[in-house]
């Protein structure tokens, strides 16, 4: 059984994820952190692609003792998995994500990464490896349902969330609106890539909850399935 995926993400007025250098760019407040911490504390896994990685080193840990205290009570890690998609194996040695916090690390690769590089990061993750040239998103999903994955949270970027969302693999949506104005073409946005060419193939959502959180806005969305 796939996992159920639920994407979170923060976005400037103008649909933007971070500037066009791919800078990191505060958004949300502390009140739409807090929520963040416990969607990640009652996930599974917390997914990123290998561009959040570089641009940001995030360690993608709960943050909150009391979100960690209620994963210790339910017998889990404190942690979720943490799980890099990168399909030619640049994640850093060095990266937060594979020292900081107990618990598992996933890094995905494909079969067209350096075998030195995917040598390396065994010494601190479990690589799974699909797909020729990009990691195959799909087989990835399956190979986490195996591993007892039920519920994982993407955080990001806007390139993996594309591929997830073509993919059909996404099931939930989050999105906070913040009150600023990015701007530029090149700016990533929640769903990079090659995108829909034709209206009939495009993502369909279904809004759930509104809710205002400090100067901006929480859309949440599940996405319709085909054939349901």
């Amino acid at each position: 059984m796939r996992p159920h995926i639920i994407v979170n993400v923060a976005m400037s007025a103008d649909g933007k994820l971070s500037t066009r250098e791919r800078r990191q760019v505060k958004i949300s407040g502390v009140q739409d952190f807090n929520r963040v911490d416990r969607l990640k504390a009652d996930s599974d896994a917390v997914m990123v692609g290998i561009g959040t990685v570089l641009a940001d080193d995030p360690s993608l840990t709960v943050k909150a003792d009391e979100c960690r205290d209620i994963r210790r009570q339910r017998g889990l890690d404190e942690h979720p998995v943490r799980i890099v998609v990168d399909s030619t194996a640049r994640i850093p040695p060095a990266a937060s994500v594979l020292h900081k916090g107990e618990g598992k690390r996933i890094v995905a690769v494909s079969k067209a990464a350096d075998e030195q590089k995917v040598a390396e990061i065994r010494k601190y993750a479990t690589v799974i490896i699909t797909g020729e040239d990009t990691v195959d998103l799909t087989a990835l999903m399956d190979e986490l349902g195996t591993l007892g994955i039920r519920r994982v949270m993407v955080e990001g970027g806007g390139a993996l969330i594309g591929g997830l969302v073509t993919a059909g693999l996404v099931d939930e949506i989050y999105t906070f609106i913040g009150n600023i104005l990015i701007g530029g073409r090149d700016a990533p946005t929640l769903a990079d890539g090659e995108g829909f060419l034709r209206e009939s193939e495009f993502c369909r959502l279904r809004l759930l909850e509104e809710r205002r959180i400090g100067n901006g806005i929480l859309l949440h969305w599940a996405v319709y399935k085909s054939g349901k």
